[in-house]
């Protein structure tokens, strides 16, 4: 068999709280939270609501945005160590992220590189910051309103025979999830995973999850 691939979230997983949230929280833009209550209910598609949260903000506070989100964010514990012992046991890992590349790619820098990075753009040649979506619904995904479509991702980067990894924690990667063959979860995508009787392994820090991979390779190889 080969060696399965491993597609890890960042907002939440990588990171210990939602940088997405934490800036919305911080510059509070009017409006914001019922588009983040219908984001959670799926009564809105993800790329929708927050496209529509980022259009709230101006692109004045773009710099603050920047450094606000780069002094907050605060990396997972383990997580350094799990990227290490990926390259040592030669498992490919791919970070799919809702969020967006002005801090995705900085906060990720210094423990790169990866097999591959995947997540949203921003905008901010007009008044407003408007999001970009490189990465969306291939025609098999069932939401089809994905910003980042990790389903699509996945099955794109997927060779047959190969097993998939799913690493996550929100509503975001339950798509993912759904398609995976081995989840490892926390928070929302735990309880998600828990009431549709998806199997999943539990985490709340990197080590953990080098502890559940390394079992599971261990009785797949």
């Amino acid at each position: 068999m080969n060696k399965p691939i491993i597609f890890c979230d960042f907002d939440g997983t990588v990171t210990a709280n939602d940088n997405i949230i934490a800036i919305m929280k911080q510059f509070d833009p009017t409006g914001w939270e019922p588009v983040k209550d219908q984001i959670l209910d799926q009564s809105i598609s993800i790329r929708e609501g927050v496209a529509k949260m980022f259009s709230l903000l101006p692109v004045s506070a773009k710099d603050e945005i920047i450094s606000y989100v780069l002094e907050q964010a605060e990396i997972r514990e383990g997580f350094s160590d799990f990227v290490a012992y990926t390259k040592k046991q030669e498992l490919p890992l791919y970070i799919v992220s809702g969020g967006i590349d002005f801090f995705v790619y900085p906060l990720l820098e210094p423990f790169g590189p990866f097999d591959g990075i995947y997540c949203n753009g921003a905008d901010f040649s007009k008044d407003a910051i408007k999001l970009e979506f490189p990465h969306g619904c291939d025609e098999k995904c069932s939401s089809q309103g994905c910003g980042c479509c990790k389903p699509s991702v996945i099955r794109d980067l997927l060779d047959t025979g190969t097993k998939s990894i799913v690493i996550g924690d929100s509503i975001s990667d339950w798509e993912a999830a759904k398609e995976a063959d081995f989840v490892i979860a926390r928070d929302l995508l735990a309880e998600k995973c828990q009431e549709a009787g998806i199997a999943y392994e539990p985490f709340e820090t990197f080590y953990e999850v080098i502890a559940i991979v390394d079992e599971y390779i261990g009785v797949k190889s």
